[in-house]
């Protein structure tokens, strides 16, 4: 891949990272309950699924999807819903002073972590569309396709990562203080819960 086009295609995956959505709100969620430095494992789960979509979308099944409807408007609306039951738990979680149970808490097992971002990234069929509309501006047909694939997905990958670690989950930190008191977590767990139910209500209301 040329310089020139590999600076776009790095320009275009920080704008996309830094798009606030699902991945993003997780990200800030997972920091805020389990700490700055295991909120890596959502993000990583949620990096799998991006490779998962840059997969469909490069083997030609996203055309599929892209033109079917029905197919289109399962994945839609299971996402949505996802998003939408995440958000109710976490709105009616009861806040919980308990050293003990909020040591658990932050102790999330963490694949359980890996596995919910990689179900709010996958569930979202507007990602195979984007990236069926993004990643041809950077492949070239008459060059080899692998190498290129691998450039773009390492690109996008790592840059989700460093924008999601050590923006998103850092700037959860400055939220630490609302978790020392039983009021402050209501509030905490009513405005992430209120966010994934709208960004699950977007994706269902969006065509």
């Amino acid at each position: 891949m040329q310089p020139s086009l590999w600076l776009a295609l790095a320009g275009a995956g920080v704008l996309i990272s830094f798009t606030p959505g699902a991945g993003a709100i997780n990200t800030m969620s997972n920091s805020l309950n389990s700490g700055f430095r295991r909120s890596i494992w959502g993000i990583l789960g949620q990096q799998a699924a991006l490779v998962v979509h840059i997969l469909v979308v490069a083997l030609g099944v996203g055309v599929l999807v892209a033109s079917s409807p029905v197919a289109f408007n399962v994945i839609r609306y299971a996402g949505a819903a996802y998003l939408v039951y995440l958000g109710v738990r976490q709105f009616l979680h009861k806040p919980d002073l308990d050293q003990e149970k909020a040591a658990a808490l932050r102790n999330e097992p963490a694949f359980s972590m890996f596995r919910r971002g990689l179900w709010v990234n996958l569930l979202n069929p507007k990602a195979v569309v984007f990236f069926l509309a993004f990643m041809p501006q950077f492949i070239r047909p008459e060059q080899p396709l692998l190498p290129q694939y691998a450039v773009l997905s390492a690109t996008v990958i790592v840059i989700d990562i460093l924008v999601m670690w050590f923006f998103f989950a850092a700037a959860a930190r400055s939220f630490q203080r609302f978790t020392h008191d039983a009021h402050g977590q209501k509030v905490l767990n009513r405005t992430f819960g209120g966010l994934f139910v709208g960004v699950g209500v977007l994706l269902a209301a969006i065509h």
